[in-house]
């Protein structure tokens, strides 16, 4: 089997778990994997496609401008140039965006912090953190409709072979030394965004109830 079957293959099977757990809404969100070093070379989503569904034309090679390398009516997502910058800053092999009710309401709640941290939570070992305690944070940072600058906001912090940032209102991307590793990260934030918005109803809930009584 030649690496870019092997890589569309992987990234097919990434896109079809996420498309399980419902975080595709409507076309939005998307996927790569590095397919060459050098030159850079990556399959990317396919701009405008129903990811639950898996075709042929799911994914498109695109070089290190997040430029078509063969000839196809396919257009790249719009925001295939932060994979470029994923690619062109770290080693990462991988790299996911989607757009989640959650995410979006984290994003939109911390905004002003442009950031938020958690604490002491088991699932952060998911990201490679095992000391007692830990904290984490990940960046917020302005949902800019100009995608050149967007990702020049978002290349600033890329630190390492993986890590995510938050888009307000607009979603989170994270990357990785492979795929399993980019979905395994971006499950602990999905997981970390829920729990924390459940924990704030909870207690919202308890004190409006002391209050009546």
């Amino acid at each position: 089997m030649s690496i870019q079957i092997a890589r569309w293959n992987e990234l097919a099977d990434v896109k079809e778990e996420l498309a399980g757990r419902d975080w595709f809404f409507g076309t939005s969100g998307n996927l790569s994997i590095k397919v060459t070093d050098h030159p850079l070379t990556f399959f990317v989503s396919a701009s405008g496609k129903d990811k639950r569904k898996r075709t042929p034309e799911d994914f498109l090679l695109v070089n290190y401008a997040g430029e078509a390398v063969e000839e196809t009516i396919l257009l790249p997502s719009a925001e295939t140039l932060l994979h470029v910058e994923v690619y062109g800053k770290s080693n990462a092999g991988c790299s996911l965006h989607v757009h989640t009710v959650d995410n979006n309401v984290i994003s939109q709640l911390y905004a002003e912090q442009k950031e938020i941290v958690f604490t002491g939570q088991e699932i952060i070992k998911a990201l490679g953190i095992w000391e007692e305690d830990a904290s984490v944070s990940i960046p917020i940072i302005k949902n800019h409709a100009d995608i050149p600058k967007l990702a020049r906001e978002f290349s600033k912090h890329i630190h390492g072979d993986s890590g995510a940032v938050l888009i307000q209102n607009h979603g989170i991307t994270v990357w990785g030394k492979t795929a399993f590793e980019a979905k395994k990260h971006l499950e602990a934030w999905e997981f970390l965004f829920s729990y924390h918005l459940k924990l704030l109803s909870v207690k919202n809930s308890i004190r409006a109830s002391l209050q009546v009584h």
